[in-house]
């Protein structure tokens, strides 16, 4: 009869080390499941824990702020620069519509602006531009070496174009707005061709993701 038990006892593990094995065999093929799947619309090479991280800048107010203290909630990054013709204000325009559709439905979400370009983006520059495109937009500034940090955390491209007789320049740069969250850190991002509804579509649902 011990023999029996003992043969018994030998299979439960058996079986329960076969399992566990398994497992770890299936999670590394095909990794942890992904609690925004269903929001998700791109894909970024390297995976999403290859953008975003900590930075330290300085507010439109004067203030040193690290990712922490902006990241408060989901919250929407623009990397981009106050002289901007064009491109700039449209994209962050689109921003702040669809912040004020989620705000509409009781979702609040931080929109950011950030400067790749501080020797002309001082905090008193930031502060008229973001004034005058939604009044919870925070616009960032800084020494050129903290913002450079932060466009590298965001993988961001830019290009400082050569300036004119007077002086003035423009900047080539990437156009994406991040989407961030304060625990999962970046989930998505989206393009300039994004509509204002759609974006604020996208964003309740990793909203609710993130809360289920």
């Amino acid at each position: 009869m011990n023999k029996i038990y003992a043969a018994s006892a030998l299979a439960i593990t058996a079986a329960l080390v076969g399992g566990i094995g398994f497992t770890i065999l299936w999670e590394r093929f095909t990794g942890p499941e992904d609690a925004f799947a269903e929001c998700r619309t791109t894909q970024v090479a390297g995976g999403g824990g290859s953008i975003g991280g900590p930075f330290e800048l300085v507010s439109e107010t004067g203030e040193t702020v690290t990712d922490a203290d902006v990241i408060t909630g989901p919250t929407l990054i623009y990397f981009g620069y106050t002289f901007c013709p064009d491109v700039c204000p449209l994209d962050n325009a689109r921003n702040a519509v669809a912040v004020e559709i989620l705000e509409e439905e009781g979702r609040m979400v931080n929109p950011v602006f950030i400067t790749i370009d501080p020797e002309r983006d001082t905090a008193d520059q930031l502060a008229t531009f973001t004034d005058n495109m939604h009044p919870r937009l925070l616009g960032l500034t800084g020494t050129r070496a903290q913002t450079d940090a932060a466009s590298r955390a965001y993988r961001t491209y830019f290009s400082y174009q050569e300036p004119d007789e007077d002086g003035y320049y423009l900047v080539d740069h990437s156009t994406f707005t991040y989407l961030v969250f304060p625990e999962q850190g970046f989930v998505e991002f989206f393009r300039r061709d994004t509509s204002p509804e759609d974006m604020a579509s996208q964003v309740a649902c990793f909203m609710d993701a993130a809360a289920s």
